[in-house]
């Protein structure tokens, strides 16, 4: 695995968040103890960045074919940033939980050989003796050619708050480490989804099989242009077009990103009321609610006939669409585009939220083992 040291770009960006962070060294509490007075400075202000890249980037090891140590590369302590005994036993609990995920994987036969982990700080936030950091990771996986028809990488951005607490000794420890993102997990992340307390059947789309079929089965022509919704989406997976709004603050972007990618390959727009879910269309101020909502999406292309069910995810190809319902509370979740289907039959997806490029299907059941998943042929 290729390890991860903290990159030194960073520095322009701690230099400008700093800014707002640093309190007067002048005070003499804050000589004597910075970190209990509430202070941190730019050296302290890179260790919690060191200190992410080296948690995440040993996550990312742990799914590796041979899991290497990055300890040497990448230390879980420094001088006067570690983590906390109760982190500690959290993240012993998430490699075991991840290394979990790699026998499941294997078992479907995927696996990685190798890894780049990039942590970059975006800000840094302190008061009253705890700092708050919001850091992007960028992680870059290579399959293993196990039947030889693979694509090269999968990749994803993800985007983490860490917490933490200053100690008496002047010290500051890692309290906490979160995914602020929507849409399932980054193939790292341990957390499972969260159960919703009650069910509200919705009938309207088929759940898919997830078990591999006996025999793959090819999406035949169509009346769209399936290449161009896969280039579309692998343009702008991780930098999103201009042209269209962003919802990621607004309940996610992942029916966004596949409505533009459809588009892309000739869906056309269908006018009407924009609460209407009978409609799908976007335009310079506003768009229907079946362009940027999962259920309304599938209630759309169901009855406009612009695609219809499969019975199992590995029969997708290129440019169909898949669902899923994370906590099987009857309400779709997340919209995914196949962007790429390997020889053998295994469909590969691209997404926004967190932003995502050629991430197997077996990969995101090996996440979510007890979700539904739907699979549209469009």
């Amino acid at each position: 695995m290729k390890s991860t040291s903290f990159r030194s770009a960073v520095g322009a960006v701690l230099t400008a968040a700093l800014s707002a962070v640093v309190l007067p060294a002048s005070a003499a509490s804050a000589a004597e103890n910075p970190a209990a007075a509430g202070t941190v400075d730019a050296a302290t202000a890179q260790s919690f960045g060191r200190l992410a890249d080296a948690v995440l980037t040993q996550r990312t090891a742990a799914l590796l074919d041979t899991e290497r140590s990055v300890r040497s590369a990448a230390p879980l302590a420094e001088k006067n940033v570690r983590l906390s005994a109760g982190q500690t036993r959290t993240e012993d609990t998430a490699l075991s939980t991840l290394r979990t995920r790699k026998a499941r994987l294997a078992a479907l036969g995927e696996a990685y050989t190798s890894a780049d982990t990039r942590v970059a700080v975006d800000r840094v936030r302190v008061e009253a003796g705890r700092a708050t950091v919001r850091a992007t990771e960028t992680t870059t996986l290579t399959y293993k050619k196990i039947r030889g028809d693979e694509p090269a990488t999968t990749g994803f951005q993800a985007h983490h708050r860490l917490s933490f607490a200053a100690t008496a000794d002047g010290k500051w420890q890692l309290t906490g480490l979160t995914s602020t993102d929507d849409g399932p997990l980054a193939v790292n992340e341990p957390s499972t989804a969260r159960v919703a307390a009650g069910t509200t059947a919705l009938p309207e789309a088929t759940p898919a099989a997830i078990s591999v079929p006996s025999r793959p089965q090819t999406k035949p022509a169509g009346s769209y242009d399936y290449t161009a919704m896969a280039s579309y989406a692998e343009k702008y997976w991780q930098n999103y077009n201009p042209a269209y709004r962003k919802f990621n603050e607004a309940g996610g972007d992942c029916t966004n990103f596949v409505s533009q990618a459809l588009k892309a390959g000739g869906w056309a727009n269908k006018s009407g009321d924009a609460e209407d879910y009978r409609s799908w269309w976007y335009d310079t101020s506003y768009q229907s609610t079946s362009w940027v909502g999962a259920n309304e999406w599938s209630w759309f292309t169901l009855d406009a006939k612009r695609a219809t069910n499969l019975a199992n995810v590995y029969y997708m190809g290129v440019g169909d669409v898949m669902q899923m319902d994370f906590d099987k509370d009857g309400s779709k979740d997340h919209t995914m585009l196949v962007t790429y289907r390997s020889s053998s039959g295994v469909p590969y997806l691209t997404y926004h939220s967190v932003n995502t490029y050629r991430k197997s299907v077996a990969s995101i059941i090996a996440s979510y083992p007890n979700s539904a998943y739907y699979a549209y042929r469009t």
